[in-house]
């Protein structure tokens, strides 16, 4: 980038604002494969029934990509445009070792394709944050203002699923 710092981009998930609408799913599978189905969506919303908790997960685009070391292939790279890390198709075997090295989830199979999917940031401008009715979801510069959000979310995130999971 002709020696430009580019300030990196991150989701970042307050699921203390999520409603379980899943309408971030249906615009991500949508803005991919021109098709609503959530089980195609690079982003999914677990709940706990019991608890009435909803947490949409996402790829966190590590800064030590787990699911990048796994791959046996080469096929996860990262975007030097977004930061987003991304899988090359042509490269990826369906072998699903990112999926099992990834302690967030963010990789999954795609049910049609049978392929590994994961958030690609959708080039830098994410569907599911522009239609989060009620801002779950930001796309936050790395700056320390996004950074310190992102850990406090990170938290939360956390905190949510040991309740959910009754741990």
């Amino acid at each position: 980038m002709d020696g430009e710092r580019v300030i990196r981009k991150f989701l970042v998930i307050d699921p203390e604002k999520c409603t379980g609408c899943r309408i971030c799913e249906l615009v991500c599978s949508f803005h991919h494969t021109k098709e609503f189905n959530p089980k195609r969506a690079r982003i999914a919303v677990l709940r706990n029934e019991e608890t009435g908790i909803n947490i949409p997960m996402v790829c966190q685009q590590c800064e030590v990509p787990l699911c990048q070391e796994a791959c046996p292939t080469g096929a996860t790279h990262r975007d030097e445009k977004t930061g987003a890390l991304l899988i090359d198709e042509e490269k990826c075997i369906g072998c699903r070792m990112c999926i099992y090295a990834c302690p967030f989830g963010g990789p999954s199979i795609d049910p049609l394709t049978m392929m590994t999917i994961k958030c690609d940031l959708c080039g830098g401008e994410p569907r599911c944050v522009e239609y989060c009715p009620r801002r779950a979801v930001e796309y936050l510069k790395a700056d320390k203002v996004g950074i310190m959000r992102k850990k406090i979310s990170a938290g939360k995130v956390s905190k949510m699923i040991t309740i959910a999971l009754g741990v």
